[in-house]
């Protein structure tokens, strides 16, 4: 069971809670709390404590952070080092890796993935960074053998970036962030709220980490109770969760929407370090005598039973014994939510599903950050023992995290026993995580133990008439599920022995295999650029004036970064910004892209010096109405642009390609209710877009309208809180109000310059 408080509490001696309401300063009275303690409780949860020490403004109200060390993977780091090198980098000025488990499989485009893959060899060696090869890890899972540190910062572009059980804060982000970091520069941000975890119990054989995790998700994410908080884990329930078992229930706090994740350390965190050659990296971690949170998120995990998130969200939770008792209802709830993601443009229904009473699932796949962990495995080579998968349409992958696991499992047998069922071992790859591995047949279900089940993430293209789907399940349920032979069951109707196997953890893999400079740069190296590889196309500042084309409108209750910008073959494309942009919103919308060159056409005049519309006629009867009431917007102080209506984007990937391809396609706007993540809105901003806000209601324009923004340059130079917009419709005219929200004043003046690129240039 999981519930939340409707108000902060207090934490005492770790163990003690007491809701801050108007009995808590008696109840902190008699357990000897002083006035002084209360107040500075605030003070005394372990994320304060490590925001603190990386703070450098001297306000803890505005931070700003320096973090320890960066990581990124093979689709995000040619982009930054791109932007970082155009704003004047030399050398990495913190431990910086380099990981290359995305690309790794794609058959895709010719050289493009291994030529992405020299290019970091190289900038590794060039600039002092660290290179892990394809298939030696995955980006997360080395992250925790090899940087994570008690109390310690890390930065990835990774929205998974989440090392918190290890002791570690760690965000994931948009790239700009790290070029941001790299170049000596801070992560801004008012200081978040912290939520407290607090866990009691133990987990039930046959309960893992991703039923914890999805039972937590499935309670705060449809009412944001996390949204850009900390979730700091604490409470009697640690001590009895694995080390393994925490980091798995830690990687999948991203899908609440929470900023970062902490957990109080012990000696099993301890032993970790020591496991893996580190015990100096090790740090005790505990709130002070009295902590408080600004919520609390209370975990019975006794209580707990085996989940799964059916299509199309982590948040989409049932237990999977209800699914199995009431198949026709859910099955039915779950097309309703295909209809509202793919409106006509498929045919999809899981009743085919239905066999004999019981439902029939099509794959199961065990992998990357999530899944692929050591007890994961191992728990799942237990159940399947003895058993088979079949010969029929069933299949079952697993993927280590990284080859230290792999070495491991084969060195135990647990390799063997799950090779024996018919089950296939592959190599470290993130692959069913994103649209780049083991997609399903058309129409066919896949549980996974991975970390996102999003529309089409697992590879179908709708735009070509595919459906596939995922729900997300624990590794143990996923080989109950292939023992049964593609029958959905929970594992917690095993009945044998789970057994708890003892890792050892070989170093000489990477010291034989990873490219680490230790931190020493050499000039002379040239980095390798294949054709796919391109610098990033210039970008103009924030006219005076702007008018924006409306040129797609989505209603959706969330819009994920996977619709802005696909996953799955299109990443090997994202080294190049102008080829992946013909991918904006290919599965949501198929025409944005062509509406929006159109627009970027007269936009690309203007800077010529030639006539915009000229290269786009549509503009006149635009220009035309507009100027009926401002006369004296002419091409010497008007841009042209196009923007999107979305009701909530920005779920998933910290990708900011999902930002970027709107960019160049001509993009200077997003409208939006509300912004899913802060990661999204960041991308957003880093880009020289706009983050719009409008009030919920009926919108003042409609796709193929016009946003005209008059004065916009001086509002932004001005801090104003409201923004005077006018729909243009026809020949009339319709003001409204537009909201940007709190903004830095280094935010402010990177839209003014027009990206992040530009702001580096100008200083």
């Amino acid at each position: 069971m999981v519930t939340t408080l409707d108000k902060g509490c207090y934490l005492v001696n770790g163990q003690t809670l007491i809701p801050d309401d108007a009995e808590a300063a008696a109840k902190l009275s008699g357990l000897g709390i002083t006035d002084e303690q209360k107040n500075l409780a605030k003070e005394n949860t372990i994320a304060y404590g490590i925001l603190k020490n990386h703070n450098t403004s001297g306000n803890m109200d505005k931070l700003c952070v320096k973090f320890d060390k960066l990581t990124s993977h093979d689709i995000t780091y040619v982009g930054i080092i791109q932007t970082a090198r155009a704003s004047g980098l030399e050398k990495f000025p913190i431990p910086y890796v380099l990981t290359n488990c995305h690309n790794s499989l794609c058959a895709v485009g010719g050289t493009i993935n291994e030529d992405d893959h020299m290019f970091g060899l190289t900038a590794a060696q060039k600039y002092g960074g660290v290179y892990v090869p394809p298939h030696q890890a995955v980006i997360h899972q080395y992250a925790r053998e090899m940087l994570s540190v008690g109390g310690g910062m890390i930065l990835g572009s990774d929205s998974h970036t989440r090392y918190g059980a290890l002791g570690t804060m760690a965000i994931g982000e948009g790239g700009p962030e790290l070029v941001k970091q790299l170049l000596g520069q801070t992560y801004d941000v008012d200081r978040p709220e912290v939520v407290a975890v607090y866990l009691e119990g133990e987990p039930k054989k046959g309960v893992g980490p991703q039923d914890v995790a999805l039972a937590i998700i499935g309670k705060v994410f449809g009412n944001g109770y996390v949204k850009n908080k900390v979730m700091e884990f604490v409470g009697p329930g640690v001590k009895n969760l694995s080390a393994d078992f925490r980091i798995g229930v830690d990687v999948m706090t991203t899908e609440t929407t929470c900023l970062s994740s902490i957990w109080e350390t012990d000696d099993e965190i301890k032993e970790y370090y020591e496991i893996h050659g580190r015990s100096e990296d090790y740090k005790e971690l505990k709130p002070g005598k009295v902590a408080y949170y600004d919520g609390l998120v209370k975990v019975d995990l006794s209580s707990l039973n085996p989940m799964i998130a059916m299509p199309f969200h982590p948040s989409n939770v049932y237990e999977i014994s209800e699914v199995n008792q009431n198949l026709d209802d859910i099955l039915e709830e779950v097309t309703k939510r295909a209809k509202v993601s793919f409106g006509d443009k498929v045919s999809y229904s899981l009743k085919d599903k239905i066999v004999n009473g019981k439902f029939v699932v099509d794959q199961g796949i065990i992998a990357g950050c999530a899944g692929g962990g050591f007890e994961n495995i191992c728990a799942a080579a237990d159940i399947l023992k003895g058993n088979f998968i079949g010969n029929d349409r069933f299949t079952l992958s697993v993927y280590p995290a990284s080859t230290p696991i792999y070495m491991e499992i084969v060195k135990n047998g647990a390799a063997a026993t799950i090779l024996e069922t018919g089950a296939i071992l592959k190599t470290a790859f993130c692959g069913p995580c994103f649209g780049a591995g083991d997609t399903p047949a058309n129409n066919a279900f896949s549980i996974r133990h991975s970390t996102r089940n999003f529309p089409n993430r697992e590879g179908s293209k709708v735009q070509n008439g595919q459906v596939a789907s995922v729900a997300l399940m624990d590794a143990r349920s996923i080989a109950a599920t292939a023992a049964n032979k593609g029958v959905l069951t929970p594992a917690t109707e095993f009945d044998g022995e789970i057994k708890k196997y003892k890792y050892h953890f070989d170093s000489a893999i990477y010291k034989n295999r990873v490219f680490d400079s230790k931190g020493k740069a050499d000039p002379s190296v040239e980095l390798q650029l294949g054709p796919n590889i391109k610098d990033w196309p210039k970008m103009s500042e924030l006219p005076k004036n702007l008018v924006l084309k409306v040129v797609s409108e989505i209603h959706d209750p969330v819009t994920t970064t996977d619709e802005l910008i696909p996953s799955g073959e299109t990443s090997s494309y994202r080294s190049n910004p102008l080829g992946l942009a013909e991918f904006t919103l290919s599965r949501k919308d198929p025409e944005y892209v062509g509406l929006a060159k159109e627009v970027r056409a007269a936009q690309d005049a203007l800077i010529e010096g030639k006539d915009p519309i000229a290269a786009f006629p549509e503009l006149k009867g635009v220009m035309d109405v507009i100027k009926n009431t401002y006369a004296d917007v002419d091409n010497s102080n008007v841009g042209f642009g196009s923007t999107i209506f979305a009701v909530k984007p920005g779920d998933g990937s910290a990708r900011e390609q999902a930002a970027s391809c709107q960019k160049v396609l001509g993009g200077w706007a997003n409208v939006a209710n509300e912004y899913a993540t802060k990661r999204y809105r960041s991308n957003l901003i880093n880009w020289g877009m706009l983050p719009f806000i409008i009030d919920e209601g009926e919108l003042p324009f409609k796709r193929l309208d016009y946003i005209f923004l008059p004065e916009i340059r001086k509002a932004v130079e001005n801090k104003d809180s409201t923004i005077k917009a006018v729909a243009v419709s026809g020949s009339s005219m319709k003001e409204f109000t537009l909201k940007m929200g709190d903004l830095t004043d280094d935010e402010r003046q990177i839209i003014l310059d027009g990206c992040l690129i530009n702001f580096n240039r100008v200083k």
